[in-house]
């Protein structure tokens, strides 16, 4: 912790995989919560549900490593984000049941490259040196505030009343996260 002062450009990734996997692990908590709330899904069609989401992030992760191999980690992160941001809010909003399997399974697709592409450019942007102590911190700011984006789902849908509304807050954590993401440097850039 000492030394990631020194390294601007790690600290900036770590801040913002902290915010935008904090979105994405308060997705995993209340996906089926939501699903269940908002669709009146039963206990073995969420079940399938989470089957589907594992399956299709599964095939994202495989598919996007070309794709993080020829054009770059932070590339794949950013465009992962931006269609799952987009892709959710979307969800936020429907009311049958057929149109969320298919986009849920579609936002399945970019789950994956989010969490491989943020572990390659972990491992990209470490310095050699350093790699087992900033993979540490990485883990760490994956773990450390896990439990503020279900705060503020929870408190989200109290003060407003709706599972939709307090869901919002996913994506927000998500859109923040990319913001800050998009000032780190590609390694190709990296001088310090």
């Amino acid at each position: 912790i000492k030394n990631i002062r020194e390294y601007r450009n790690i600290f900036l990734f770590l801040l913002a995989h902290l915010i935008y996997i904090d979105g994405l692990n308060t997705l995993f908590v209340f996906g089926g919560i939501f699903a269940a709330g908002a669709f009146n899904m039963s206990y073995t069609q969420i079940m399938y549900f989470a089957i589907l989401l594992n399956i299709t992030a599964g095939l994202g992760a495989a598919f996007f490593a070309y794709i993080d191999d020829y054009v770059g980690a932070k590339f794949t992160i950013c465009l992962s984000l931006i269609f799952m941001i987009i892709i959710g809010s979307i969800i936020l909003f429907l009311h049958h049941l057929t149109w969320f399997w298919l986009l849920s399974a579609i936002l399945g697709l970019f789950v994956g490259p989010t969490q491989a592409a943020s572990r390659s450019l972990m491992a990209r942007i470490a310095p050699p040196h350093l790699t087992n102590q900033m993979f540490g911190i990485y883990q760490l700011s994956g773990n450390i505030t896990s439990f503020m984006g279900p705060i503020l789902v929870a408190t989200l849908t109290e003060i407003l009343k709706s599972q939709r509304a307090g869901m919002s807050i996913v994506f927000i954590l998500m859109l923040i996260g990319l913001i800050v993401l998009l000032s780190v440097k590609n390694p190709q850039q990296e001088t310090s």
